[in-house]
């Protein structure tokens, strides 16, 4: 619970500096209206060419059940899919994360230096766009012929994949190395500071995941009233506000993560007190593990 609250402190430090930045919060926004606009017809490829797709019906005592696989030209529409949507979000967390590292470091990022920065990078983050994508592809073709157990345990190593990569885009952009250097640099970041990093992670997921409940209860009245009084009008509107909401809850939630995430990767990787955090701040929320008695390591 202490390395929880010392997390959420961390969250409002993040707030902190991004709202010195506001503007910074239209970068995942426009990432995301991108990256459908770019992927919607590659997904639409994969899924909707019935040449190209086996369905197999069963029937058991409870009902028929539908299996689809998907072909081998399927996965290729799918593969093209996911690099393209990869590499728009890396580029505009790119963005973002240069941002707010000129930010913690005594600058004046604006949204065209932050644009800018991240074209300036756009080949150095290919390659680790066609990784991400390709380990997408992969643990969704190995979730789809496995049990529930196998899903499960795909999901861990989904998870597991997410965490101990979350420095390689700070390194690979900031300090401009090869991917495979940013990976093992993220590796071994990820082991000094595991507890804050997944705890931290958590404790942006849940404040965004607070502030969408709290303002969906306060909207969903509205829908509520729209299906009792059977009004399309005022169904449609509430319906809009809720699906509004939960696009600039995200968006926010997407920002915030960014610069925690240029936050850590200043102090795990380069041991730097960022500008925005107070010392007992950046201390608190990153103590290193300490060796126990018998030389175990223990988290602070």
């Amino acid at each position: 619970m202490g390395t929880f609250s010392r997390s959420i402190s961390l969250v409002k430090a993040s707030w902190g500096v991004l709202r010195q930045d506001k503007e910074l919060i239209l970068l995942p926004a426009i990432s995301s209206i991108t990256s459908m606009l770019c992927v919607a017809p590659f997904f639409a490829a994969a899924f909707l060419l019935a040449a190209e797709q086996t369905v197999t019906s069963t029937t058991t005592q409870t009902g028929t059940t539908s299996n689809f696989t998907m072909s081998p030209v399927g996965y290729v529409f799918l593969f093209i899919a996911y690099l393209i949507g990869a590499y728009v979000t890396i580029f505009f967390q790119t963005a973002l994360v240069l941002a707010a590292n000129d930010r913690l470091t005594g600058g004046s990022p604006t949204l065209g230096t932050a644009l800018a920065g991240a074209w300036s990078n756009a080949g150095r983050i290919l390659p680790w766009a066609i990784i991400s994508a390709t380990v997408s592809v992969v643990l969704q073709a190995i979730q789809e012929r496995a049990g529930i157990i196998g899903r499960i345990v795909i999901g861990i190593v989904g998870l597991a994949w997410t965490l101990v990569t979350l420095l390689v885009l700070p390194i690979l952009v900031i300090e401009q190395v090869g991917v495979k250097e940013a990976f093992t640099r993220s590796a071994t970041a990820f082991k000094k500071t595991w507890g804050e990093n997944v705890v931290g992670n958590g404790g942006i997921g849940l404040v965004v995941m607070l502030i969408m409940l709290g303002g969906m209860l306060v909207l969903s009245p509205v829908l509520i009233v729209g299906i009792s009084s059977d009004s399309v009008p005022v169904i449609a509107l509430g319906a809009l506000l809720l699906v509004v909401w939960a696009i600039l809850v995200s968006v926010f939630g997407a920002a915030l993560n960014g610069v925690f995430r240029t936050a850590l990767y200043r102090y795990a990787v380069l041991g730097e007190e960022p500008a925005g955090f107070s010392h007992d701040q950046i201390a608190g929320a990153f103590k290193p593990k300490k060796k126990g008695v018998f030389g175990s390591s223990a988290a602070a």
